[in-house]
């Protein structure tokens, strides 16, 4: 069946970076139809213990500039088992996260290396599940008037010069642009002919829900043995990583024989399990697409990017992704991006990816059954362990040392806009709402207020004395939410405008 009115975006994927990067289309005014194999959102594995995700600077960021961060709170344990959730809640020393289970703790990061950072509301790390992420945004894109078909997923395209045909379940559907965010096995990626490259698994991974039969048998925590790792938390949540070259991973059923047999091999001991609940395999293939855009086709999150779950970095890259291509695709379709705007998504956010997929590898290096790897993860614990060290980790697995190239000399530019609060208590963050630009003119210049005009309805200028300004006079922040432009003392309205035009396009002409 042809579907007559075509769509400015066609989204493949309503995970949480499809419907994320909706939410950000339909902020534009944008008209979006989000496609979704899946036939319901639910499912156990998005719900705890497997659930729980990690935030990161840059989502939390995201979140709050957008007005999400209050409906996600850290998940409270099903039945009180706080252990299967998070077994770092029993611990007296709360950890901030680790880095191949090597574990960093709060009180020990130095978060005065990061000058570039204010306290803020949104705060640096927190955690959620996956069931609430997608539950809030998909609550959002559809009140914000996005279109949710699920049960539909895309099975193929054709692409013009002027639009793309979409194939899914029977229909068909046309949009300006197709972005696929159909996760690790995509669709789009493939059928879009993407060269995908990097390097293929080490182990299969098992997250797995038990009965243990005598559960005394297994010490709780985490554990490196001659075979793989393992990480148990009572009564019987348990992760564990076998060095086989990710041969089972999809290969067959999940039986609770293979999950004993893969337990004993890897712990060493002769444990019995009475029950398999729930179980799932994964593995540390680290691939990401040479090319995020081919003509009207884009792609973001796992689509772009897959490498195992170490760390839950995947989900903060992909909405990362969604945040960045948002305001870029919606500037392209309304005909007011400057030139070589939608390239500099890949420019930007295909560093951010490749990164992850080191960080990734570099945990898989020291998880290896080699005396090597036991021995270069002591030296990681006695460097995570010093002020120095934690603050690193914090800083890399927080995202917050992340920064894009964007050419400006001053250290603000290309990091995340710090939450300044202002006089009358508004913050910087509660000002990107509306998903513009936003210039803010702490000294109240005239010219800036002027050189704002310009831009009407692309920049919001404010003026207004802040509590904690950095020492700054004004700044131009970008619609996710990254400064473009910077000054300390007496700003270069000239340098203001070109950077204006850099990321707005021409100014309107006024007479």
């Amino acid at each position: 069946m042809q579907n007559p009115n075509p769509y400015d975006v066609v989204i493949a994927g309503a995970g949480p970076v499809g419907l994320f990067l909706a939410c950000e289309l339909r902020l534009a005014g944008l008209s979006v139809l989000v496609l979704e194999q899946a036939e319901h959102p639910s499912s156990p594995l998005k719900r705890l213990p497997f659930g729980m995700r990690g935030l990161s600077a840059p989502t939390i960021e995201a979140f709050h500039r957008r007005g999400l961060l209050g409906g996600i709170a850290a998940p409270q344990p099903v039945g009180g088992n706080v252990s299967a959730a998070a077994h770092w809640m029993q611990q007296a020393r709360r950890p901030g996260g680790h880095f191949a289970g090597i574990q960093f703790h709060l009180d020990t990061i130095d978060t005065s290396k990061w000058p570039c950072r204010l306290p803020d509301a949104a705060g640096a790390h927190m955690a959620s599940d996956m069931e609430a992420i997608e539950t809030l945004l998909a609550a959002r894109a559809s009140a914000m008037g996005a279109g949710i078909r699920r049960g539909l997923g895309v099975e193929g395209f054709d692409q013009s010069d002027e639009d793309v045909t979409v194939r899914a379940g029977g229909e068909t559907f046309r949009a300006r642009w197709l972005v696929g965010c159909d996760g690790g096995r995509s669709t789009v990626r493939k059928a879009g002919g993407f060269a995908f490259a990097g390097t293929d698994p080490e182990f299969t991974g098992y997250s797995v829900e038990v009965e243990l039969a005598d559960p005394d048998k297994l010490s709780p925590g985490r554990h490196y043995t001659a075979t793989g790792m393992y990480t148990y938390a009572r009564p019987g949540t348990i992760a564990m990583v076998e060095f086989d070259g990710g041969a089972f991973h999809r290969a067959q059923p999940i039986t609770p024989e293979h999950v004993q047999a893969v337990l004993r091999r890897v712990s060493g001991t002769d444990v019995t399990l009475a029950a398999l609940w729930l179980g799932t395999t994964w593995t540390d293939r680290a691939y990401q697409a040479t090319a995020y855009r081919k003509g009207r086709v884009l792609l973001a999150g796992d689509a772009a990017h897959i490498h195992s779950p170490l760390g839950g970095q995947g989900l903060n890259c992909g909405l990362g992704d969604a945040m960045n291509l948002g305001w870029k695709l919606a500037a392209t379709i309304r005909g007011d991006a400057p030139a070589g705007l939608l390239d500099s998504y890949f420019d930007e956010r295909h560093p951010v990816g490749a990164d992850v997929l080191d960080w990734s590898r570099a945990q898989v290096a020291l998880m290896r059954p080699s005396r090597g790897s036991r021995a270069l993860a002591a030296i990681i614990r006695d460097l995570i362990g010093t002020r120095d060290g934690a603050t690193y980790f914090a800083e890399r697995v927080w995202g917050v040392g992340l920064r894009y190239d964007l050419g400006g000399a001053h250290p603000l530019v290309g990091r995340g806009a710090p939450d300044f609060e202002l006089a009358d208590g508004t913050r910087l963050g509660e000002l990107l709402r509306n998903g513009r630009g936003l210039l803010l003119d702490f000294e109240a210049s005239p010219p800036l207020r002027a050189l704002a005009s310009r831009w009407s309805g692309r920049i919001t200028y404010v003026a207004g004395n802040a509590r904690e300004r950095l020492g700054l006079s004004a700044l131009l922040v970008r619609p996710d939410g990254f400064v473009a432009w910077a000054a300390d003392a007496e700003p270069d309205f000239e340098e203001a405008a070109q950077v204006a035009v850099r990321w707005f396009g021409e100014p309107r002409i006024i007479r």
